[in-house]
């Protein structure tokens, strides 16, 4: 019968529901030519610019060493940041969708904020806080402690820009799945803990992880906040797009192309890494339909 469905259907009611041949073609036409100039092109050229001196300069100028204390902070800025963020998106995720309090509407426009608002205005507004002349900046002076210029504002400036991500895609999913199962591991006497832990967290551990990938990969590759809270200091205050910033404004364009592919590199790690956690995602909800049919 499921066969016989398509051919009943009368053939001016499937012509209405398709598009022509050539709308398709013109679509997927605009559709490639804008990836290609505006994607596939950059990402080529950095590539090609990066080993267009050979392997040797390359390697040479990852070895450097303002290049690797970049990396050994922008990998530690990330491993801060993206933790702090990933409780705090649980935290957030499993308030608003468990509970109805006063505010929970000004919590979620707030954790949408930083995507609304420039990472330099971030960055600045910690300046104002932090700084100097900021607001607690003499209080933070005469107690020796160093906030902005300092891998502190670093961390400070990082997550402000990546705060709403995990939160982002942890807390559709746990209101799209309600508080049935919470609701009846209490009644059978489990604590708060053990329901997140057994019950919650199982269920949302791939938009997790999907949104800790997103995380890092903005943190690793975040320049505004960063370059105003940096003071770029080369070898203490630089992570790596500052540092390409740097190569490049001193004509050092082997040595600036070269880091570029090393960022782009992670970037391409980090779509794989999506790609994967999607598709897995998507495997287990399809043996999650099946398995009430069998």
């Amino acid at each position: 019968m499921n066969n016989l469905q398509g051919v009943l259907v009368p053939r001016e009611n499937r012509r209405a529901t398709a598009e022509p041949a050539w709308v398709k073609g013109l679509l997927l036409a605009i559709l490639f030519l804008f990836l290609g100039l505006f994607l596939v092109l950059p990402m080529a050229t950095v590539f090609l610019e990066a080993c267009s001196r050979g392997w040797p300069v390359v390697a040479a100028a990852l070895r450097e060493d303002a290049c690797r204390k970049a990396i050994e902070l922008t990998l530690l800025t990330a491993a801060i940041a993206v933790p702090l963020n990933t409780l705090f998106g649980l935290a957030a995720a499993w308030s608003i969708a468990q509970f109805r309090f006063p505010g929970r509407n000004l919590l979620l426009i707030l954790i949408d904020l930083p995507l609304w608002v420039s990472p330099v205005i971030g960055g600045l507004i910690y300046v104002l806080l932090f700084g100097r002349q900021g607001f607690a900046g003499p209080w933070l002076a005469d107690h020796g402690i160093r906030i902005v210029f300092a891998l502190p504002g670093i961390v400070l400036g990082t997550t402000f820009v990546t705060f709403p991500y995990v939160a982002r895609n942890v807390i559709p999913l746990m209101e799209t799945q309600g508080r049935a199962e919470e609701e009846a591991a209490l009644s059978l006497g489990a604590r708060g803990w053990q329901v997140f832990l057994r019950v919650t967290l199982p269920k949302v551990k791939w938009a997790l992880l999907y949104g800790v990938i997103l995380c890092n990969a903005r943190a690793m590759g975040e320049f505004g906040a960063v370059s105003v809270l940096s003071g770029h200091i080369r070898g203490r205050t630089n992570t790596l797009p500052l540092h390409v910033e740097i190569l490049y404004n001193e004509y050092q364009f082997a040595a600036a192309f070269a880091v570029a592919m090393l960022l782009s590199l992670l970037a391409l790690v980090t779509l794989v890494l999506k790609s994967a956690i999607e598709w897995r995602a998507r495997q287990q909800f399809a043996l999650s339909q099946q398995l009430p049919e069998s």
